[in-house]
């Protein structure tokens, strides 16, 4: 039985974490491996990443299905992704048995600067601007398929996170998606991955089924409310805050891995 004193603090910090990652549109996982690893709740890098993931394949799972009924995902470029995509997350789970988890935890915090700096620029990735008309076709747009595939997937599994942070931009700036045609397929190769990812992770005894589970129902419950009064808060101050906030954790797991070597 989980202790009341882990529960309460992890779903609560989920609600918010749900709450403004929904504002922000992102899946979370950015802010759950730091609360995990930085909150003294695992120990290790790769054990906060297992059961980030966790929480962030039921993001992928409610957003896709919202995006379905708004015949908004491209599935023909969805399923193209999905192969290379699901060879990163065993790319990722190689790298993650190779590694010093203390060199995954520098890892993670130096790409945590990216999503920091847009967000400290009052911007994210629904932001950005691409191509006028997309590139869906050609030799060149199934060798990028293959590349941002496996660089996504390996995210996935390096780092709990859904890879929507890069993902997105990507899909936008190289192939010239709309923002929510992006938006909708990265979420929809989120599911597969982030589920082979949290398998993965169970199997290694990386995924802590007893922290995801505040997790998932705290971010389930924050992602409710924020879309609903949302409305009322200046975004771009948000963004600004949470960027000082991902700085932070950034330096104090650059501090960790560097004090660990």
């Amino acid at each position: 039985m989980m202790e009341v004193a882990t529960f309460v603090p992890l779903f609560l910090a989920a609600i918010a974490i749900g709450f403004f990652a929904s504002l922000l549109g992102l899946g979370g996982g950015v802010f759950m491996t730091p609360l995990l690893l930085l909150g003294g709740f695992v120990a290790t890098q790769p054990e906060a990443a297992g059961t980030s993931i966790a929480a962030v394949l039921f993001t992928g799972i409610s957003a896709s299905i919202s995006y379905f009924r708004r015949r908004a995902i491209d599935f023909r470029i969805g399923f193209l992704f999905m192969p290379s995509a699901i060879g990163g997350v065993f790319l990722g789970r190689y790298i993650v048995q190779t590694i010093d988890p203390k060199w995954l935890t520098i890892a993670f915090a130096v790409f945590l600067l990216y999503p920091a700096a847009m967000m400290l620029l009052g911007r994210t990735s629904k932001d950005v601007k691409g191509l006028e008309g997309e590139r869906t076709s050609g030799l060149g747009f199934y060798l990028l398929i293959i590349v941002l595939g496996f660089a996504a997937g390996t995210a996935t599994k390096l780092f709990g996170i859904g890879g929507g942070t890069v993902f997105v931009p990507s899909l936008v700036i190289l192939l010239g998606l709309d923002i929510v045609s992006a938006v909708a397929v990265s979420l929809f190769v989120m599911i597969p991955t982030a589920a082979i990812s949290a398998a993965t992770s169970w199997v290694e005894g990386t995924l802590h089924l007893e922290l995801a589970v505040p997790l998932i129902l705290g971010i389930i419950i924050g992602a409710q409310i924020g879309p609903r009064i949302g409305s009322r808060i200046p975004k771009k101050r948000l963004r600004q805050l949470f960027g000082i906030v991902l700085l932070y954790a950034a330096a104090n797991m650059i501090l960790k891995g560097i004090q660990g070597i």
